[in-house]
């Protein structure tokens, strides 16, 4: 009998990219098999991204390419929250469920194309389906969000924290590691805020009690032998206790904190969390303890009731905490986000466009600075993209995707999920170039 095939589309943070895997692996799980086109396979599901305006569109354009090329279109993720949206626009597709709604997904996937249950087909790895390369993989250690930032409507898609058990994220990051992964992306919508829903209840894993506690389950992940890169982590006072575990090496020396913003004025607007903490210093008392560790940040430009005052601050922020890498994007409405009923001044495009501008050439002086430390240094890189003595790899201070690369020769092949020592020639704004040694 032939496998019903399935075509899967998934769109939006990694977050998302976790519930993905989640669904096709239950699916090989059940004897499906995923397609590579739309056109020839059985059902298409389509995982939607809906926290901005541009996302939506980009789902909707997925959703509609998929109704053109198959016929039969199931829709799932953030953008389900909403429904009335999508069938608006597209009346016809079999079936919406919600985001993380994975039983809800399976039943009308059955219902639209029954499953082939077949002994030989049956099988899939102890550690699941994974949509990112071998050597690398995100573990998702929450869902939800207990925030209210005015600016975001996950908490309204994806609901309030719900923390998984510390057992469980670390039995899936044991399975990883025996599978060949080398590398953990710990996310959440919430990293540091891990277990609060939980009252950090502690469960069993192999012969003792471990706490879903940010620290506990940050060391327990720093003994598995692999690197463990946090993102997502708000910058609460406890955060602090991590630090000592990268100084040791048990963690990558690498936080991923989303500041937004530096004017306390903007940053009261966006009702951020921990925003009264005063960064600066506890980023330099970070890096007293662990000299090496790289801070990732992302931050709004054109929040409404940004003056230029406040963005100057920011800039002025930006020089003083030599962050790393950055990210900047510039303020969207989002329907349903409170920001848009503070009766705040709305920033004009064009000033949120030059703003934008001169806020990534301030960070470019910044990165170029950071980088150019790293010139003369032996550092270990893992190998993500691998062409005989050529290849494309990153440092401990640079996560996939959203980080800078390391360019490297060497004298003999080399291979992708190898970690390797690469002498540091040079440096630009955002990549390193060296050799193997």
């Amino acid at each position: 009998m032939n496998a019903p095939r399935v075509s899967f589309v998934s769109l939006g943070c990694p977050k998302a990219l976790v519930d993905s895997e989640r669904i096709i692996t239950r699916l090989r799980a059940e004897g499906y098999e995923i397609a590579r086109k739309h056109d020839g396979a059985d059902l298409v599901v389509v995982n939607t991204c809906g926290f901005l305006d541009s996302a939506r569109d980009e789902s909707l354009a997925a959703i509609g390419q998929a109704m053109s090329e198959n016929g039969k279109v199931i829709v799932t993720g953030c953008m389900g929250a909403t429904p009335d949206l999508i069938r608006e626009k597209h009346p016809n597709v079999l079936a919406i469920t919600g985001p993380q709604a994975y039983e809800s997904v399976m039943a009308a996937v059955h219902e639209a194309v029954p499953a082939a249950y077949e002994p030989y087909i049956d099988l899939i790895p102890p550690q699941g389906v994974k949509l990112t390369p071998r050597h690398y993989a995100y573990l998702k250690i929450s869902e939800g969000c207990n925030n209210r930032c005015t600016f975001c409507i996950i908490p309204a898609l994806r609901g309030d924290l719900v923390s998984r058990p510390a057992a469980d994220v670390l039995r899936e990051a044991e399975r990883l590691a025996n599978a060949g992964v080398k590398e953990l992306l710990v996310i959440s919508q919430d990293t540091s805020a891990y277990g609060v829903d939980i009252k950090y209840q502690a469960s069993v894993w192999k012969d003792r009690e471990v706490r879903a506690k940010f620290l506990d389950l940050s060391r327990e992940l720093g003994e598995m032998g692999i690197w463990v890169r946090l993102h997502y982590v708000y910058p609460y006072p406890h955060v602090d206790e991590v630090i000592p575990l990268m100084a040791e090496g048990k963690v990558l020396p690498y936080l991923d904190i989303p500041f937004q913003h530096a004017a306390p004025n903007v940053l009261k607007n966006m009702r951020r969390p921990a925003h009264q903490e005063k960064t600066l210093e506890r980023i330099r008392r970070w890096r007293d303890i662990c000299p090496d560790l790289a801070v990732r940040s992302t931050f709004i430009v054109g929040f409404p009731g940004e003056t230029e005052e406040d963005f100057e601050i920011l800039l002025d922020w930006l020089d003083e905490a030599k962050i790393d890498r950055a990210g900047c994007f510039k303020y969207e409405p989002v329907g349903g986000a409170r920001s848009e009923a503070m009766d705040l001044p709305a920033v004009p495009q064009e000033v949120k466009e030059a703003r934008w501008h001169r806020f990534m050439q301030r960070q470019q002086k910044v990165s170029a600075s950071q980088l150019q430390k790293k010139v003369g240094k032996r550092l270990p890189v893992i190998i993500d993209e691998a062409n005989g003595l050529a290849a494309r790899g990153r440092t401990k201070y640079d996560a996939p995707e959203i980080d800078g690369n390391v360019h490297i020769q060497s004298r003999r092949p080399m291979r992708v999920g190898d970690i390797l020592t690469v002498k540091i020639d040079r440096a630009d704004a955002y990549d390193l170039y060296g050799t193997a040694v």
